[in-house]
Formats: C-alpha cells, sequence, structure tokens
C-alpha cells in the first residue's frame, strides 16, 4: 500500500482542515476542522466522513481552532476509538472551545427549527451536541514540542512549535520503512504558521531535510509592511480615537481565542497609557471569557513586553458571560468597545451587535482577522450596502475597517521564508489552507525559487496522492468526490440569492412611485414564468 494522502478539507478553501494518511501501517488523520463559509461549505460539517471513523487510529491535532478541530466531536460519536494528540495548550483550549461549539449548534438548530416549523419544513438535528464535546474530551493526550511520540506501531511524530496560538504546532510525521532506501518517509504537516512580531507566541519553529511539506497559504497574496507590536499598537490606537470621535460603538468581531486576548491587552494598555481615552471593554463570549482564563494559567509561556496577569485583570475589562448580561449591553450609549465572536461574524453574539448598529453612522465596525468567502464579514468587508442577519434586510452605514495586523497568519514573504527554512525538501510541497489568489501567489512565490516548479501541488478537495513514489502521484478514482471542485472555489447559489433579494429591494425602494414599482415586480414575475 505505501503510504497516500487524501485532503480531505482546507484543500482550494481556507476551512475543514483534514489530511488522511493511510499506509500499511495504519489510518492517521492530521486534524479534523469544521468547514465555514458559503452553505454548500458547511453542508459537509453534516454528511458523512469520508472514511470510516472506526478505521482511523490516531488523530494529531494541530491547535484548537474550530477549523482545524471542530468535527472531533462527530469522529468520536462516529466511532472513533483512538488517541487525539495534541499539547497541553491546545488541550485547555479545546477543553472550553469544543463545548461550546456543541451548545451554538444545539442553540442555533434550536432557532431555525422554529423557523422550520413555522415554514412547514423538516427539523434538522445539530452536527453533535455539548455532550458529544464533552465526551470526545476523554480521547484526548498530551504531548510535548520537540519530542518523538509513538503513534502507532510503524509511525511516530514529533510537534514544534508554530508561532500561531497557545498550543499551536507543525507536526513532523515518520512512517518507517517508506522512504528511499528503506529509510524513514518524512512529512511536515505545517497547521498555521504564525507571523513574525507576534504578541504572545515566539517565531515558528520546525525542521528541515523533508520529503514533503504541506504549508498553508491563507495570506500567500499579501505582503504586509513591517509591522512591530509597537506599530501596531499604535495603528490600534489611531483608528480607537476615530471610533471615539464618532460617539458610537466599536465593535470588533474577534476570534475567541488569542486573537481577543491580543486585544484585550493592547487595548487596555494604550488607554492605562493615555493614548485612547478610556472606555469600557465589554468581553461578550462566553468561549472568550473561558478562554482568556486559560491564558493566565499558561502567562509564564507566553512571548510578551506587558505584564499579561495584570492587564486581563483591568477594571476596563467587563465579562459578560450570561444572556442578561449580553442583552444589558444595548443600555450604553456613546463609545464603548465590545468584542464578540465569531471573527468572520457567521455566528455567536456579534451578529446582535450587529443587527442593532450596522445601520448606525456613528457605528464602527472593526474587522481583525481573515474574512472566508460566504461569510458575513466577507461581505463588509468587500462594501456591502446592505446585508442579511437572520433573515432581516439589515442597512450598511457603520463604518467598516480592516486590520489585518493582528492576524495569526504568516504573510506570503513569510510563509517564502518558512518553506526555505524546510529544504532539502526532496519530493514536493502540497498548498493547502487558502484561496485561489493565495494558492496562486505563494506557488508562484517559491515555484523554482525555492523549489522546482514541477514539485509544487495545490490538491483539490478529496485528491489522494501515493507519496512513496519518486513523486507524489495522483490516484484518479480512488475517492468519490463530495463537491465538485467549482463548488469548493465559488461563492453558492445561497450567496446569489441573498444578494438578489437586496438588489431587488433597492431597486423598488428606488422606484420613482407605485407605478414604477409595479413595472419592476411585472418584470420580475415574466423572468420567473418564462424559466417554467
Amino acid at each position: 500500500m505505501g503510504v497516500i494522502i487524501q485532503f480531505c478539507g482546507a484543500a482550494r478553501t481556507v476551512t475543514g482542515s483534514c489530511h488522511w494518511f493511510k499506509s500499511t501501517a495504519g489510518n492517521v488523520l492530521v486534524d479534523c476542522g469544521l468547514y465555514q463559509g458559503s452553505k454548500t461549505l458547511k453542508e459537509l460539517n453534516y454528511g458523512a466522513f469520508p472514511f470510516n471513523p472506526a478505521d482511523i487510529d490516531a488523530v494529531l491535532l494541530t491547535h484548537a481552532h474550530i477549523d482545524h478541530s471542530g468535527l472531533l466531536p462527530k469522529l468520536v460519536r462516529a466511532g472513533f476509538r483512538g488517541r487525539i494528540l495534541a499539547t497541553r495548550g491546545t488541550i485547555d483550549l479545546c477543553s472550553y472551545m469544543l463545548p461550546d461549539a456543541g451548545s451554538i449548534q444545539e442553540s442555533e438548530v434550536a432557532a431555525l427549527n422554529r423557523r422550520n416549523a413555522a415554514r412547514g419544513r423538516r427539523e434538522v438535528s445539530p452536527i453533535y451536541t455539548q455532550a458529544d464535546a464533552y465526551a470526545a474530551l476523554g480521547s484526548f493526550h498530551p504531548v510535548e514540542y520537540e519530542t518523538w511520540i509513538d503513534v502507532i506501531p510503524g509511525v511516530r511524530a514529533r510537534y514544534w512549535n508554530a508561532g500561531h496560538l497557545l498550543g499551536s504546532a507543525s507536526i513532523e510525521i515518520e512512517f518507517a520503512g517508506e522512504g528511499k532506501n528503506g529509510e524513514a518517509l518524512r512529512v511536515l504537516a505545517s497547521g498555521d504558521v504564525g507571523p513574525d512580531a507576534k504578541l504572545l507566541q515566539p517565531n515558528p519553529e520546525a525542521p528541515a531535510g523533508l520529503d514533503y511539506v504541506i504549508s498553508e497559504s491563507t495570506y500567500g497574496h499579501v505582503e504586509r509592511p513591517a509591522v512591530t507590536p509597537e506599530s501596531r499598537r499604535e495603528k490600534l490606537a489611531e483608528m480607537v480615537r476615530d471610533a471615539q470621535r464618532l460617539e458610537g460603538p466599536l465593535l470588533i468581531p474577534a476570534f475567541a481565542v488569542e486573537r481577543t486576548q491580543e486585544l484585550v491587552i493592547d487595548l487596555i494598555d494604550l488607554m492605562e497609557k493615555g493614548r485612547v481615552p478610556a472606555a469600557p471593554i465589554f468581553l461578550d463570549s462566553p468561549l472568550a471569557i473561558r478562554a482568556t482564563e486559560v491564558f493566565r494559567q499558561h502567562a509564564s509561556a507566553l512571548n510578551s513586553d506587558i505584564d499579561v496577569t495584570r492587564v486581563l485583570n483591568s477594571p476596563h475589562l467587563r465579562s459578560t458571560e450570561t444572556v442578561d448580561e449580553s442583552k444589558a449591553i444595548a443600555k450604553f450609549s456613546g463609545f464603548h468597545i465590545i468584542i464578540a465572536g465569531s471573527g468572520m461574524c457567521d455566528a455567536g453574539r456579534i451578529r446582535h451587535h450587529l443587527k442593532r448598529w450596522l445601520w448606525h453612522p456613528n457605528a464602527t465596525v472593526l474587522l481583525s482577522g481573515f474574512q472566508a468567502q460566504g461569510t458575513l464579514g466577507r461581505f463588509l468587508a468587500e462594501g456591502a450596502k446592505a446585508v442579511r442577519i437572520q433573515g432581516e434586510e439589515i442597512k450598511v452605514a457603520a463604518h467598516i475597517v480592516s486590520f489585518d495586523e493582528y492576524s495569526g497568519h504568516a504573510d506570503g514573504p513569510e510563509l517564502a521564508r518558512w518553506i526555505a527554512g524546510r529544504r532539502p525538501i526532496r519530493r514536493g510541497v502540497f498548498l493547502v489552507h487558502g484561496e485561489e489568489p493565495a494558492l496562486t501567489a505563494l506557488s508562484g512565490r517559491i515555484a523554482e525559487r525555492l523549489v522546482p516548479a514541477a514539485k509544487v501541488y495545490v490538491p483539490v478537495l478529496d485528491d489522494n496522492y501515493e507519496l512513496t513514489t519518486s513523486a507524489p502521484t495522483p490516484l484518479t478514482g480512488a475517492q468519490r468526490r463530495r463537491l465538485a471542485p467549482e463548488a469548493v472555489i465559488s461563492l453558492d447559489w445561497h450567496n446569489d440569492m441573498s444578494k438578489l433579494i437586496l438588489d431587488i429591494n433597492d431597486k423598488i425602494e428606488a422606484a420613482a412611485d407605485d407605478r414604477a414599482r409595479g413595472v419592476i415586480v411585472r418584470r420580475l414575475r415574466r423572468a420567473l414564468d418564462a424559466e417554467e
């Protein structure tokens, strides 16, 4: 059999990370993440895995973010009985993040089923429940950085600090006897690679001299100006002062883990030094509140020039854990700061705050991270004049600003330097975890300069490659594709439908009178009748 890899997620997209290694020794997954973005992609979360969970011997988890860990409870519920190997930081974060994800799914499905009942539609079930998530935590086993661990007989792994998140790792994997002349076949899965000048994490580390590198490419098309922690704080200070001058709230959709803590630490530091006006900072995310406690526990392992423990106990920070506490934020007027998940505005309490404030011209929305295609955050970043939230049309009058300097991902030049540091790479580089512009740009950046162009591969969802040949060999027909390649990379009909509804409403509202509105309606009716 040799060693075969199947790209079960994060192939031509940035979410759903999951790489399946099939070998004579057994079956090993790297990550088992949740899909985010278009409804077509998110439907994959509800469908069957492309493998039998009971046949998987072990999972190697790079880090706690939901697009890498979010389907582990479903995997365990479906019959997986092996070990999930992760660093202690990752396990501590997952102990909060996975139950939180299960709880969100239960509550959102309950609300959806109420709407479905009113419309005469069938009920749906959550991907998994909070109870499933708690049950899955029993399968986690801790590993140390830079220490070999036997995964299954014939396969061993070593975790390296990826500099992306508390506990994040790039994972080196060796398959005994599967390399050249009976040596081990060596593969490195990057996970998510952190940028230079990350506030709380060291620069990423990883080994060299590999057969294969599987590299993320999220920001492969971006080249940021040089950033230091101080320059980042000053830019944040300018945005806070701009928001304060409008005398409205500053809404920050933020990923609950690390991004939130970095923002809170810098905001409080700026307030304490008088560089921005003092104001209440509402941390309106139960998950972020619990994750912040994990960061307090791991404060000694964090790389920061600020006293993290002291800052996280600041009176400026107000945690709103309960629903009633969250609703009470609406009583505040004037300048205040609300940090809430999710970071892509696709779920969580931020949607309620956006629904309340997006149509106010004195409100500011600061997008602090990557916004995947098809998400509400992406539509806001691209200048949408109106959006739909929970079935309602909301005009966008608030100031929308993007601030990428807090990204947990390396940019194009940093990724290229990281890949260069892994040389010699004997057989190939697989680029994953990116959309088309990023994949194309990073491929162009490394092809010939770092590795021969013929050794750079950009797999499509469910592609299989034999790894024990002199170069990776595509295995056509080895697995049924769950989605056509174009469905992975394009906006789907749900997105088109939402935009059409918004455009129709705009046209009707802009019409001069009722007669003109009637003309528009009749034209639409004729178009529909013609389709029949």
